[in-house]
């Protein structure tokens, strides 16, 4: 496939792109500032592969409609600069808009702020402090306004909501499949690498199974 990936320079996006250039996927980098993106070496199984850099922002309407002319898929891992978070939902609004108009899918790395908490009656993560930490309410807010944003519009979207716990780590290549519960293991734990988040995000590319919908993966 041709891939737009917004937000390639982030922690997520970055992994998003290595993992799309390994399966032999075409990946159009998208980013700000070229200077500050340093693209992953070329995957061992396809040499040849390298993602094409596209400068832009993804909030500029015009950006985004150049970006994904062409493409048969848009993959959205932006996330706003602390105390910007607001950004995040006029930035979504935008992507939503050009993938409608160009008849592209569009997948979208969100956050796990609406998802419910098991045996907690229906608490969200973003009301269950043991899940979410003070200092990251403001980003869950817009998560949350982000996940309303997709259910607002005609695009085809889907939307991935990270366990509660998402960091660097490594490439498994397993996870399970959830929709708006939480998932915990034994321990009482919601976690994933970004690494295998976006295995599971380019699982969803080629095989979709969730289009205008929400789902969630974790260990």
């Amino acid at each position: 496939m041709r891939i737009t990936v917004f937000g390639a320079a982030g922690a997520v996006g970055s992994r998003v792109v290595t993992e799309a250039l390994s399966r032999g996927h075409h990946v159009t980098a998208v980013v700000r500032d070229p200077s500050r993106y340093q693209p992953a070496p070329p995957a061992a199984a396809h040499p040849d592969t390298a993602p094409t850099l596209g400068v832009g922002d993804a909030s500029d309407p015009a950006d985004a409609a150049r970006l994904i002319a062409g493409h048969d898929l848009v993959i959205s891992a932006v996330r706003p600069a602390p105390g910007h978070e607001d950004d995040l939902v006029t930035t979504t609004q935008t992507l939503l808009s050009a993938a409608h108009h160009a008849a592209t899918r569009i997948l979208l790395v969100g956050g796990a702020a609406t998802l419910t908490v098991p045996g907690s009656g229906g608490t969200t993560v973003l009301d269950d402090p043991a899940h979410l930490p003070a200092a990251y309410r403001p980003i869950a807010l817009a998560c949350a306004a982000q996940l309303q944003a997709c259910r607002a519009t005609d695009a085809d979207w889907t939307y991935l909501s990270p366990a509660a716990q998402l960091l660097p780590g490594t490439r498994t290549g397993a996870y399970r499949l959830g929709a708006d519960e939480l998932l915990l293991d034994a321990h009482g734990t919601s976690a994933i690498s970004m690494e295998d988040l976006a295995v599971a995000l380019l699982d969803e590319a080629e095989h979709p199974r969730h289009r205008r919908t929400r789902f969630t993966v974790a260990y």
